[in-house]
């Protein structure tokens, strides 16, 4: 399932999409609240969206829950099916592009997903306060059943949420089935970004 994701996105891209769905953004924040990333990996830091005082900020937080247990691997995806998230802190995490690794065997191919019509992402995703002082927080990616775009190449997704509905997410003003779904059909680009089976090969 998803273990990385890109943040390059050109921060005016940032606020044309806030303004356009007439959403405020803290005016102390800039183009240094939303650094290029090339590719995050679990356990490190990203930009979040998420409710402040004052309408909505980006905030730098850990990806990935920390292990529920010794020796477990952290919780960097966590499954939306049939949950209620009234109680949970709720956040978008915006990314230029997200990636899939496919294959039995290593090197794996790499698949890299970026928006068809926008010029970045929303995944829904929840988050928690940090349990030190190394971050604002940790956050996770919620999943559901696959889109057709996702189909050929895993048998889950990221929670990919429109423009429309990101308020509906941060102040769950819609319930979560109507949110929490595949993504329809053309909503991602997809191209193969490393050697390996060709995605008609996959099972």
């Amino acid at each position: 399932m998803c273990n990385g994701f890109e943040q390059d996105i050109a921060y005016r891209a940032y606020c044309a999409a806030m303004e356009a769905i007439e959403w405020g953004m803290p005016t102390q924040q800039s183009e240094l609240d939303l650094p290029p990333r090339p590719h995050v990996h679990i356990s490190e830091i990203a930009a979040v969206m998420r409710l402040a005082a004052n309408g909505v900020e980006l905030a730098p937080m850990r990806f990935g829950f920390p292990p529920p247990r010794p020796k477990a691997s952290p919780i960097f995806n966590f499954r939306s099916d049939e949950r209620r998230f009234k109680d949970s802190r709720r956040c978008l995490i915006p990314v230029s592009a997200f990636f899939e690794y496919v294959g039995a065997k290593y090197p794996k191919t790499r698949y890299r997903f970026t928006a068809a019509r926008e010029d970045f992402l929303c995944i829904a995703g929840i988050w928690r306060p940090a349990n030190d002082d190394t971050a604002g927080g940790d956050f996770t990616l919620l999943t559901t059943a696959p889109g057709e775009d996702i189909k050929p190449y895993h048998d889950r997704q990221v929670v990919l949420l429109g423009r429309s509905d990101w308020p509906h997410w941060l102040y769950l003003s819609k319930p979560e089935a109507e949110l929490l779904k595949p993504a329809p059909a053309g909503t991602l680009r997809v191209t193969k970004d490393a050697e390996g089976a060709e995605p008609s090969l996959l099972r």
